[in-house]
C-alpha cells in the first residue's frame, strides 16, 4: 500500500519544484532565492546548486571572493536534494587501482582525502550548525554472493592497508547487523553514517549566504562565452553575470552548456521509497543499530532509517519521474520483503527517484577546458560525501592551489562512445540486472 497524499505532522512542504518525497516533507526550511535579473559582475559564478556548488561557494566566500550560485531550479533540486543521504567514505577500487587510474601523486591525496571524507563532512555540519538529522553510526556494505564477498574482503585489505578502520562480518556478524540472513557476510565503515540530503544542502546555502555568497533560483544558464578582459559571460533569461572565473557543478542534470560535457557521464537512475513509522519491534529485526546498508546486487539495494523511524531504501530504477515505470516501485517493494522479511505488508508512504552521474572510471572528474572555466562532476553513488572533497578542491583551485596538490587531476572532456544509444538503452536494461543478481544467487 502507498499513501502519498497525507500531510505528516510537522512537514515543511517547500519543494516549490522538487518531487514530493519524504525529504521535501521533512526538511528545513530555506526562503526562496530570488531570481537574477538584469546585469551583475562577480569574481566566482556557479552554475548549480547542489552539494559541490554550494560547497564549493562557501570555500570561496570564506576566503572573501564575491561568488554568485546560478540555480535552475531551486536549491538542491537534483542529486542532492533527492540522494539516500548515505555518507560513504570509500571509492569503488583499491588505494592502487586509484593510482594507476590518476598517477600516484593525485592518487594518494584522492585516497586521503576519501578515507577522511566522512568525517570532514560532520566537522562540516557542526562548523556551520547545518540541522540535517546527522548520525555517524557506520554502514554495512553487504555481499549476496560468496564470490562478491570475496571481492569486498579484498577492498578492505587495501584500504585498511593505507589508514582504513574497516571491520570484515562473517554471516552470522552480517546478520545481526542488519536483521537479514539474505546476505554471506560484509564490511562495516566506522566512520560512515547518513544525514537528511535536503536539509544538508539547504543548510549549505544557508551557510554560503551567510558568509556572503548569493544564490539565484529559476535562474537557468542559458549561455556560457567569453567577454572582454579575458572574463566570461553567463547569461539567463532575465539577467546576466560577467565573472573572472566559472565553476560548473551540474553533475547528473548537465545539459548542453558546455560542449560535450553531459556526454561524459552516464545518468542512471536511482529509485527510492520509504516506509511509514516502524515499530521498536520492527526496528529491533532491520538494522537494529542504526547504521545505513547497502549491497552489492548490480541493481544495488541500499537503506537507512529517518528521525522518525521510517525506513528509506533505494535501487536501480528507470526514470526518475516515473518511479513504476517497468516495475521499478514493485522491484523495490518485493527486494525489500525479500531481505526483510517482517517488513512484509507495510504501509509506504512516499517513492521518488532521481539521477546519478556514473563515469566510465567509477571516478569524479575534475576538468578545465578553457582558462577560468573548472568542471567537478560524476559521483557514482558517492556524493554526498564526494561532492564535499570536489567543493573544496575547486575552491582551492580557484584560491591558487597547484593541480599538483589535488585530490584530482586536472582531467580533459571526454565523451563517451556511443553515449546516445547507452543512455536510451540504460533505462530498459535496468530490469535485467534484478534477474542477473537472482542467477548470481544459483550458481
Amino acid at each position: 500500500m502507498l499513501n502519498q497524499t497525507a500531510e505528516l505532522p510537522g512537514a515543511n512542504p517547500s519543494g516549490r519544484t522538487l518531487p514530493k518525497s519524504l525529504w521535501v516533507a521533512t526538511a528545513v526550511p530555506l526562503a526562496a532565492q530570488p531570481e537574477l535579473e538584469g546585469g551583475h559582475q562577480f569574481d566566482v559564478a556557479i552554475v548549480g546548486a547542489g552539494f559541490t556548488g554550494l560547497r564549493t561557494a562557501i570555500e570561496l566566500a570564506l576566503a572573501g571572493v564575491r561568488v554568485a550560485v546560478l540555480e535552475a531550479m531551486e536549491v538542491g533540486y537534483g542529486a542532492s536534494g533527492r540522494s539516500g543521504g548515505q555518507v560513504n567514505p570509500i571509492l569503488r577500487m583499491t588505494p592502487d587501482e586509484v593510482s594507476a587510474e590518476i598517477g600516484r601523486h593525485n592518487g594518494e591525496r584522492l585516497v586521503a582525502a576519501t578515507l577522511a571524507s566522512g568525517n570532514d563532512l560532520f566537522e562540516d555540519i557542526k562548523r556551520f550548525g547545518i540541522d540535517c538529522d546527522p548520525v555517524q553510526k557506520g554502514w554495512l556494505q553487504v555481499a549476496h554472493t560468496a564470490a562478491a564477498m570475496r571481492s569486498l574482503e579484498r577492498l578492505q585489505k587495501a584500504w585498511n592497508a593505507v589508514g582504513g578502520e574497516i571491520s570484515a562480518l562473517d554471516r552470522k556478524e552480517c546478520q545481526e547487523w542488519s536483521g537479514s540472513a539474505d546476505y554471506v557476510g560484509g564490511l562495516f565503515h566506522p566512520s560512515a553514517g547518513h544525514v537528511q540530503p535536503l536539509s544538508l544542502v539547504r543548510g549549505f546555502a544557508q551557510a554560503a549566504l551567510q558568509h556572503g555568497a548569493k544564490i539565484f533560483e529559476h535562474s537557468t544558464v542559458t549561455a556560457i562565452s567569453r567577454a572582454a578582459n579575458n572574463k566570461w559571460m553567463l547569461r539567463t533569461r532575465r539577467g546576466s553575470v560577467i565573472a573572472d572565473k566559472v565553476v560548473i557543478a551540474t553533475n547528473a542534470y548537465t545539459g548542453d552548456l558546455w560542449p560535450k560535457l553531459k556526454r561524459t557521464i552516464m545518468p542512471l537512475v536511482s529509485l527510492q521509497a520509504a516506509t511509514e513509522p516502524l515499530s521498536s519491534l520492527q526496528r529491533s529485526r532491520v538494522l537494529p543499530r542504526e547504521t545505513t546498508i547497502a549491497d552489492t546486487r548490480r541493481a544495488i539495494i541500499y537503506a537507512r532509517y529517518d528521525r522518525d523511524g521510517r525506513l528509506s531504501i533505494g535501487c536501480m530504477g528507470s526514470y526518475p519521474d516515473r518511479p513504476d515505470a517497468l516495475g521499478g516501485f514493485s522491484r523495490l517493494k518485493s527486494g525489500t520483503e525479500r531481505i526483510f522479511p517482517t517488513l512484509k505488508g507495510v504501509e509506504w508512504q512516499f517513492k521518488w527517484g532521481g539521477r546519478i552521474a556514473i563515469t566510465p572510471n567509477f571516478l569524479p572528474h575534475l576538468h578545465e577546458p578553457a582558462p577560468g572555466l573548472l568542471i567537478g562532476l560524476g559521483f557514482n553513488g558517492r556524493g554526498v560525501a564526494m561532492t564535499s572533497v570536489m567543493g573544496r578542491a575547486l575552491g582551492a583551485k580557484l584560491l591558487g592551489a597547484r593541480d599538483a596538490d589535488l585530490p584530482f587531476p586536472v582531467s580533459a572532456i571526454k565523451a563517451i562512445p556511443f553515449h546516445r544509444i547507452l543512455a536510451a538503452i540504460l533505462p530498459v536494461a535496468t530490469p535485467f540486472l534484478a534477474v542477473a543478481d537472482r542467477l548470481d544467487r544459483m550458481k
